[in-house]
């Protein structure tokens, strides 16, 4: 079996000639047709582009079905034209990436029967672990001489990279191969239970292609990459136990999660999420799109977006494991603790709806009904003047920000009901913010309008109103999207976003001071940079 790369999406699929049919670009839909080598190409587009939202076996979830009897209905020209120029409901335009011949094939590829995409198994996950540099060789001390605690961690989604960046030095340490388009970093965090030693030094990343590799902040720039295993074909996300023994990374396809010794990063446990969902129905695809380590808790927790429950999975005896399972809504995708680690506030964006489980009692304790599709990312807390402490989240669906208080101890009558919400001009992926930033930072990549995507919007913590939109760049093709604090919270940093995918360098990260909110510093020599993830602010939960 062939391993995906950047290239593909190749799960081993057994496509037979018959379903291909013949060469014909931009077919009718009542007969689609395909030539084999258009057929791969757009099954390499769907895969890189369209399954996260649309899934992979195409039956919607964030975004509509794509089986092909809603497919044909709509026919080739008018899917051509959704591809085009997107949604004002969270789906971006694919003009500026995809050329019209792209557009054709793939408008007719998603009116022909998906391929059944293969399996992993263990065995497979065990022979796939490569190890670049041996434990007993890992420095005792940094090999360099910079303040590795404000180092930035920037994903390169088109190269398979994630480039090392020196906070400090506003500079570029290294570009660390890892799997395609990686989805989420993470490191160990401050545990209260647990203590970990030398935490922020090793992270992990999970690529779109289920490749988790190990990184090591004290090594050379040549060597940080140490490590890397196979646990999927499609994933998502991973986190890291809170005594830094286990690693588990999270499946699209197989739709199962995997618990990795840290150390080795030899498999040790796999467990299938498919099941009956909330609705009482069997569901074959039930991705697992977020996975996070209760920080009061040994424990991680685990989303199952299409069963609409979120999974409680205890880690401290892998054979007898323990698992809670709580039901809540679908379709559940990202989310953030409250400021004490014991609430986790997850979207389940598709039933427009954030869901809160107490990670103490393993309990679904509220549902709050927002706008169109939250997306909070990883999310923003901070004191709004009336409701005291909240939790915040921008929407795919619509230009919104939705506020709503997290605080049951302190403000029991504010607790998971809405605070505010703000519009704004465009629907967006990401808000953060700082204890020490005034205000909430979030983007608007969703809306197709070049000058909304290409700008974020800062909002007062104090007023709840929009205090300023920055425009991040003017460049056709590019957007900004996803903002992340340094360690003080004196600056905020922005990714710029090519779109169009490039083996070059073509972005670059645009530095901001957080309290004239005036421009820094523009960083350059990216390849497509997107999520961003600060060594302190993540170790210390900073939100």
């Amino acid at each position: 079996m062939k391993t995906p790369g950047r290239t593909g999406f190749v799960l081993g699929l057994a496509v037979s000639a018959t379903l291909m049919g013949v060469a014909s670009t931009g077919a009718q839909a009542q007969d689609p047709k395909l030539s084999p080598e258009a057929f791969e190409k757009s099954k390499t587009l769907y895969f890189q582009r369209c399954a996260g939202c649309h899934g992979v076996l195409r039956k919607g979830a964030t975004g509509k079905s794509l089986l092909p009897k809603e497919t044909r209905k709509l026919g080739q020209k008018r899917l051509e034209k959704i591809i085009t120029i997107g949604t004002e409901g969270g789906m971006n335009n694919f003009d500026d990436i995809f050329s019209k011949e792209q557009i054709a094939d793939l408008s007719t590829y998603i009116q022909m029967e998906p391929p059944v995409p293969a399996e992993l198994s263990m065995a497979e996950m065990k022979k796939s672990v490569k190890i670049f540099v041996e434990e007993k060789d890992y420095p005792t001390k940094p090999m360099h001489g910079r303040n590795w605690k404000n180092f930035f961690l920037v994903i390169e989604r088109d190269a398979g990279k994630v480039a090392v960046v020196d906070g400090d030095k506003h500079e570029i340490v290294a570009h660390v191969q890892t799997g395609y388009a990686v989805h989420v970093l993470k490191t160990a965090e401050h545990h209260a239970k647990e203590k970990v030693d030398n935490i922020g030094r090793f992270w992990f990343t999970m690529g779109r292609d289920g490749k988790l590799t190990k990184i090591d902040l004290w090594q050379t720039p040549d060597k940080m990459r140490v490590s890397e295993v196979q646990i999927a074909y499609d994933a998502r996300d991973v986190a890291i136990s809170g005594d830094g023994k286990y690693v588990i990374g999270g499946g699209y396809w197989p739709p199962h999660f995997a618990i990795v010794d840290s150390a080795t990063m030899q498999p040790l446990k796999v467990i299938s999420t498919r099941g009956v969902n909330v609705d009482g129905e069997y569901v074959n695809e039930s991705r697992v799109a977020a996975v996070y380590t209760t920080p009061k808790e040994s424990s991680f927790l685990v989303s199952t977006k299409e069963l609409g429950q979120m999974w409680q999975v205890y880690y401290k005896d892998l054979d007898n494991l323990k698992i809670v399972q709580m039901d809540t809504h679908k379709f559940l995708h990202d989310g953030f603790f409250d400021p004490t680690g014991r609430y986790f506030q997850i979207a389940a964006n598709a039933s427009n709806r954030m869901e809160v489980v107490d990670s103490k009692t393993a309990t679904a304790v509220a549902s709050i009904e927002t706008g169109k599709k939250p997306h909070p990312g990883p999310g923003a807390n901070w004191v709004d003047p009336k409701c005291g402490p909240v939790g915040g989240t921008t929407h795919i669906g619509e230009g919104l920000v939705t506020t709503w208080g997290n605080d049951p101890k302190g403000h029991p009558d504010q607790a998971w009901k809405i605070c505010k919400k703000i519009e704004t001009d465009g629907a967006g992926l990401f808000i953060r913010t700082h204890p020490n930033s005034p205000y909430v930072m979030a983007d608007q990549i969703k809306h197709p309008e070049p000058d909304i995507q290409q700008s974020i919007q800062v909002i007062s913590k104090k007023t709840g109103e929009i205090a300023k939109t920055i425009r991040v760049t003017k460049e056709k093709g590019k957007v900004a999207l996803h903002i992340e604090f340094n360690a003080s919270g004196s600056e905020f940093w922005v990714s710029v976003w090519n779109r169009k995918d490039s083996l070059k360098p073509n972005g670059e990260i645009v530095v901001y001071d957080t309290k004239t909110l005036k421009e820094k510093k523009r960083i350059k020599g990216f390849f497509a940079p997107t999520g961003k993830f600060n060594v302190t602010i993540r170790i210390d939960h900073i939100t």
